[in-house]
């Protein structure tokens, strides 16, 4: 006879109806934490606790905190789930100056606005005022000063157009130390060749140059200059090859400076 313990369906009764009460309570609890969360994001949204309460900016040289902010159309009033991040950094990629803009949501409610500015090549003259010249070629119309620059070449005679153009693309690829060793260029075109520039040099010197090289001869200035008396100034000619003419030179006496500093 099998000996096997036979439990009986009276004493499972309770034991199943146990299960079934965990069960359901579990299934309540979850329906009630979804139902307060809800509820909760509901308070949320509608609260102050939504909307912007801080807004920081960074990379901004050009424009002030609440120029930034205006254009970005973002404000204290503003819900911060309902921002969106590509609309903001295209409004702020229409400012001339603004190369590039960063837009980040940080939970619960700040917004930083992060900036990458292009850099300020030279100034060109235009009558008293100065106007500054990106490195995008654009040339900032409203933002005129009337102090003569020190941070930047001042380009005096050109207007816009392809040599104007030129000129940029050739100060963009000279090094930084140069740039700052350049005092003003002076467009001085010739029937023969629209391109010449006449440089003042920081250092005193001037610099006769054509655009066609102007990037690759002034690259080498610091070792021109190094081969040069620095108590005797005078012109620079770089037009076709490296020619030293001192001011005090009562003859035409010219210096050739060696060929390897162009190299």
């Amino acid at each position: 006879m099998d000996k096997r313990k036979i439990v009986s369906i009276e004493d499972r009764i309770p034991k199943l109806k146990h299960q079934r009460r965990k069960k359901a309570n579990r299934r309540l609890i979850m329906l009630l934490a979804v139902f307060f969360i809800l509820i909760a994001g509901v308070i949320y949204f509608q609260s102050p606790l939504s909307k912007v309460k801080e807004i920081t900016v960074s990379g901004n040289e050009s424009y002030s905190y609440e120029h930034i902010v205006e254009k970005s159309g973002l404000s204290f009033e503003s819900n911060v789930w309902k921002i969106s991040k590509g609309e903001v950094e295209e409004k702020l990629k229409k400012i001339q100056e603004i190369k590039q803009a960063t837009v980040k949501v940080r939970f619960p409610n700040k917004v930083s606005i992060e900036l990458e500015e292009y850099s300020r090549l030279a100034y060109i003259s235009k009558g008293k005022n100065f106007y500054p010249v990106l490195e995008n070629g654009n040339i900032l119309g409203e933002k005129q000063i009337d102090e003569i620059p020190v941070n930047a070449p001042i380009l005096i005679g050109f207007k816009e157009g392809k040599v104007l153009d030129e000129m940029i693309a050739s100060l963009e690829e000279l090094p930084e130390v140069v740039i700052n060793s350049i005092s003003e260029i002076h467009s001085q075109p010739v029937k023969t060749d629209k391109y010449l520039v006449k440089l003042y040099m920081n250092d005193g010197f001037e610099v006769n140059a054509t655009l066609r090289t102007f990037s690759e001869k002034m690259a080498h200035y610091p070792s021109i200059v190094s081969q040069l008396d620095p108590s005797k100034k005078g012109v620079i000619d770089l037009e076709v090859g490296s020619y030293f003419k001192a001011y005090e030179a009562e003859e035409a006496e010219e210096v050739e400076i060696e060929k390897e500093s162009e190299q």
